[in-house]
């Protein structure tokens, strides 16, 4: 937006323009946005939200002073949500004009993951903006959108949701010309009531998509049938799909079928999980007629399968980012595959499951069990659930500070721990406590993942 003057900003967010600056301020746009003024850049716009708690508007002039472009405040002139939103559709076009493609990505897990890898493949051939963090939802998507500088090819943007409805509006604001679901999986049964619902709800992305554009979707995926719309070109990836897995070698590489094209990538990382996610990005990036070759390195957004190998020689993986059943399980899966000793699992509730969460959650202890895990630390009410079906060596802790406390003695050298469970019970905590326990050790542990403070919650 850094062309644009302060009568257009004014028009495309819809608002009133109430004063502006005089001179060659006048005619230079903003940077970026931001909703925060204690992180305001300077030339940035703040953009003053109303919460619950305070109006962001009353740290206008706060903002100003500490350097703000220009800010949109008060609903007796304008919405300050909608005028950011109306603003950021107006910059996707702006870049689309240009040339620029946008990707949107959604499911119920590993989009964070797919939105990493995807910005990697495009990274070596085209300018890319990726959201940051989690700006996923009606407020952070539109902020992704307006850090894109004006001469970005490539815009990959994460959509989650909790309710119906929500997809449905970040994708009228990012106007994709591909959309991706990672997959369908019980999250949010709380609000949505069963899987079907679920996947109504993220099939709000092909239902907004225009004609002509592309979707990329599991193979096979029954609850995503009856959403899928013959004016789109339709991707599938996974077994026996358009974008498939042929071969992994010894050293790390991947060989993936891609319509008629053999692709053979180098990725920084080996878990079956996010080789099922690089699939979807090949797809996602075929649809725009990308061809990625060669290595790939992928630095993956916090607390996401990170692992830190401590002085004692305790490997942990810190996955405390947020949990459902369809993760939980992955991540289970990698410590089994990946441990070189005993394999321990720190797990936390899975929230917003509702009435089904006490099954789901002893299914889980029964899949630890079935994969090996040697001990397990269940952490807060519904957990205890699964311990109830682990069977072997488990605690059951009701909070995070409990296990923090617990787990140092519990350990030994040798030992992989996984730390995983929804944001809500911030087993950030515990890997804090391992680290400090332990000793902070070496975060380069197979790949490139890294140790790094929790991103702001958002939406799955």
């Amino acid at each position: 937006m850094r062309d644009w003057d302060a009568a257009r900003i004014a028009r495309a967010a819809g608002a009133r323009l109430l004063a502006e600056a005089a001179g060659a301020r006048a005619r230079v746009g903003p940077l970026a946005a931001t909703v925060d003024s204690r992180t305001l850049a300077p030339g940035e716009l703040f953009v003053g939200l109303r919460g619950d708690r305070a109006d962001g508007g009353s740290f206008a002039a706060q903002a100003l002073r500490e350097g703000a472009w220009g800010v949109i405040v008060t609903p007796e002139h304008a919405d300050p949500l909608a005028g950011m939103q109306a603003l950021a559709r107006a910059w996707r076009r702006e870049l689309a004009a240009s040339g620029a493609k946008v990707v949107a990505i959604t499911g119920s897990t590993g989009k964070t993951s797919t939105k990493d890898i995807l910005a990697a493949l495009f990274g070596g051939g085209a300018r890319t903006a990726a959201s940051p963090a989690n700006l996923n939802t009606e407020i952070g998507l539109p902020l992704a959108i307006l850090s894109a500088p004006p001469d970005t090819e490539r815009v990959v943007l994460e959509m989650a949701m909790r309710g119906p409805g929500q997809i449905a509006e970040l994708t009228a604001i990012a106007e994709p010309d591909v959309g991706v679901i990672v997959n369908v999986g019980p999250a949010h049964l709380e609000l949505l009531g069963s899987l079907e619902a679920v996947a109504a709800a993220k099939a709000e992305l092909i239902a907004g998509l225009a004609a002509g554009a592309s979707v990329v979707v599991p193979a096979g995926e029954p609850l995503l049938a009856p959403h899928l719309r013959a004016d789109l070109n339709t991707i599938t990836f996974g077994e026996d799909a358009e974008v498939s897995l042929v071969q992994r070698l010894p050293d790390g590489r991947v060989r993936i079928r891609a319509g008629s094209a053999l692709i053979e990538l180098w990725p920084s990382f080996d878990q079956a999980h996010h080789i099922n996610n690089l699939l979807a990005a090949v797809a996602a990036a075929r649809a725009l007629g990308h061809a990625p070759e060669g290595r790939l390195q992928v630095s993956f957004s916090a607390r996401r399968g990170e692992r830190l190998a401590l002085a004692t020689g305790v490997v942990v993986i810190d996955d405390c980012y947020n949990a459902n059943p369809m993760s939980m399980r992955a991540a289970i899966d990698d410590l089994a595959a990946t441990a070189s000793e005993r394999r321990v699992a720190v797990l936390g509730d899975m929230l917003e499951l509702g009435v089904l969460g006490p099954a789901l959650h002893r299914e889980i202890g029964a899949h630890a069990s079935e994969q090996g895990v040697d001990v397990l630390v269940a952490v807060g009410p519904l957990a205890r659930e699964i311990a109830a079906s682990f069977a072997g060596e488990a605690h059951s802790m009701g909070d995070a500070t409990a296990a923090a406390a617990l787990l140092p003695a519990l350990l030994r050298a040798g030992d992989t721990v996984l730390v995983k469970g929804s944001r809500g019970v911030g087993l950030e905590r515990v890997v804090a406590a391992l680290a400090q326990a332990h000793g902070p050790g070496s975060t380069d542990v197979d790949g490139p993942r890294v140790l790094a403070p929790g991103a702001v919650p958002g939406r799955r």
